[in-house]
């Protein structure tokens, strides 16, 4: 049996761009938000700041949730193609120091290439997962409130 896997994700802005974690695979380059597995035990304030410092060596101050999504690998493109798995992701709105950079952390996630900033009013040009979380990363308007988006690509 296939459990379910709580994720917590970092949505920082800086500038017009947005932080992405850039990564390859046969199709190319593509581009996640920071962050990964909560451990057991671990809030999820605690996994964002983790994974962050390990992924860009930045440190962040968490903010309020912005989005939470389901990802069931069977429904979507990569199905049989990936391990199967039903992961929950919590997305929260957060900030670092103005004059932080970031750079390829110590613990760099599988596959991670760099970490680049990504000009927020052409996220739509990127293969940035999930797809259809991109016109809402780039309405600042939409951070209002939590957001459950369902099980989407």
């Amino acid at each position: 049996m296939t459990r379910i896997r709580n994720s917590a994700k970092a949505i920082i802005r800086r500038n017009g761009c947005l932080l992405a974690i850039h990564k390859a695979d046969t199709l190319g380059g593509y581009y996640i938000l920071p962050g990964g597995g909560q451990q057991y035990g671990e809030p999820l304030a605690d996994t964002i700041r983790r994974e962050v410092k390990e992924e860009t060596a930045l440190n962040v101050i968490v903010g309020g949730l912005l989005f939470i999504r389901d990802y069931i690998s069977n429904n979507h493109e990569f199905a049989g193609t990936e391990k199967e798995c039903h992961q929950v992701e919590f997305m929260f709105a957060c900030e670092i120091d103005p004059d932080a950079v970031p750079r390829l952390g110590d613990t760099p996630d599988d596959g991670q290439i760099d970490v680049q900033w990504l000009p927020l009013d052409r996220l739509m040009e990127y293969r940035l997962y999930p797809l259809s979380l991109r016109p809402r990363l780039m309405n600042s308007t939409d951070d209002t409130r939590p957001v459950y988006l369902g099980d989407i690509n």
